[in-house]
């Protein structure tokens, strides 16, 4: 079901009970913005996230060269950006 954020701002009681049985998206200016679900639901996506997230190979965990590097070269960008800035500042 789709409804308007003034249509569910007026009727929250009924999208609310609605929401138990079905989600509801609410759309702002024609453009859906959020959707209302059930705590069920809600729960059931986040356990399919969950087995989903287990099925990937594991991201390095901190402490590990590779994510090392990664914060390296990251405080390297930022510290480049940094630079820059006081140059033109001068």
């Amino acid at each position: 079901m789709r409804v308007s954020s003034g249509d569910f701002i007026r009727k929250f009681g009924t999208y609310t009970d609605s929401a138990l049985s079905e989600p509801i998206i609410i759309t702002k200016n024609g453009r859906e913005r959020l959707v209302l679900l059930s705590i069920d639901e809600f729960n059931t996506l986040l356990h399919l996230r969950e087995l989903h997230e287990d099925t990937k190979e594991p991201s390095p965990r901190r402490g590990q060269p590779a994510a090392d590097a990664s914060r390296k070269e990251s405080a390297r960008k930022l510290g480049a950006a940094g630079s820059r800035r006081k140059a033109q500042r001068r």
